[in-house]
């Protein structure tokens, strides 16, 4: 797990960054039941970093506690140095929070929300005015400053959620499932405003999601399961853990077929769903080769390259959105 005080950031060209987040052994329970088991990593300055799971995993209570919501059973999490338990105010200066509820007043205007949020840093006069200028620009609304925001588009609320987040200049920036509610196209659009503030406002990204296509567009993340950490690194780097194809297969009676391949092939295969998965090489050569060992055994095939759901097969054995019975009681 990356805990220690120095991060390579993916985005750093080669240069050593102090991590600005850092989640040491996080633990938290909720009466019997643990939340996180002992969660930690680092996120590296300008890094978008994604929490990756599904629903039970543990990623809305490690957001509340990066966000100062709550505190944890035990382990700390740190922002630019300071313990968002111990130093709330200190976190709270130097980060932003996009929730996943809306947040925005639709019946004022673009500039109007950004008017009432900059008041809540302190900001006044022509500071807070060319801030406002600034951020509409930033996020593409400099031209509907002044429409109320309940004629805008769900993306378009979204992005006055990311200025509001923005306005008083934190160093992080936390979303929680921040394409809730959104098309496919105001996805693709929301995820391209956020690289560009990335480099724009200098600010390191953590977002939450349960979505593969999103995890897929940040430079690393924590995959989530039952409170724990069960794949950190850059999406690239998880999938290249599988090293192969990954198969389906098939068969009226499956248990029976996957321990004659094992014993036949020496390959590890598991029970997915029915089905038989296992993960090798040159996938469609293998499948050629177990066809023509056991004729008529096999009902279908299905040979992809792996994605993260892979990966949270591999780690856990269940898909990712199957929940078992402990997940399932958040």
């Amino acid at each position: 797990m990356a805990t220690a005080l120095q991060e390579r950031s993916p985005i750093s060209s080669g240069r050593t960054d102090t991590a600005v987040i850092r989640v040491e052994n996080i633990r938290h329970s909720y009466g019997k039941r643990e939340a996180l088991r002992g969660v930690s990593f680092a996120v590296g300055a300008g890094e978008i970093f994604g929490l990756l799971g599904p629903n039970g995993s543990g990623k809305t209570s490690l957001f509340r506690i990066l966000s100062t919501l709550m505190l944890p059973t035990s382990g700390r999490a740190l922002v630019s140095g300071f313990d968002a338990a111990q130093q709330p105010d200190e976190v709270r200066s130097r980060i932003g929070v996009v929730f996943q509820s809306q947040s925005v007043d639709i019946k004022l205007t673009a500039a109007e929300n950004l008017w009432h949020q900059g008041h809540l840093y302190g900001l006044r006069g022509a500071a807070l005015k060319s801030r406002i200028a600034e951020m509409l620009e930033r996020v593409a609304l400099a031209d509907r400053a002044k429409d109320r925001v309940e004629t805008f588009s769900g993306g378009m609320q979204r992005r006055v959620e990311l200025a509001k987040g923005l306005m008083h200049r934190p160093s992080v920036l936390l979303l929680d499932e921040p394409t809730t509610g959104l098309d496919p196209g105001a996805r693709r659009d929301l995820w391209m405003y956020l690289n560009e503030l990335r480099a724009q406002e200098q600010v390191s990204i953590i977002a939450t999601t349960h979505l593969m296509e999103e995890a897929e567009r940040c430079d690393r993340l924590a995959i989530l399961n039952l409170g724990e950490v069960v794949g950190l690194g850059t999406p690239a780097e998880l999938r290249a853990e599988i090293g192969g194809d990954v198969v389906i297969l098939e068969a009226a009676e499956p248990e029976s077929l996957s321990a004659r391949i094992k014993e036949k092939f020496s390959v590890p295969t598991s029970m997915l769903e029915g089905k038989i998965r296992l993960e090798i090489s040159d996938g469609l050569k293998f499948v050629t080769t177990v066809a023509e060992a056991f004729p008529g055994k096999i009902l279908s095939v299905s040979i992809s390259r792996p994605t993260l759901d892979d990966v949270f097969i591999g780690r856990t054995g269940h898909r990712f959105w199957t929940e078992p019975a402990e997940a399932a009681k958040e």
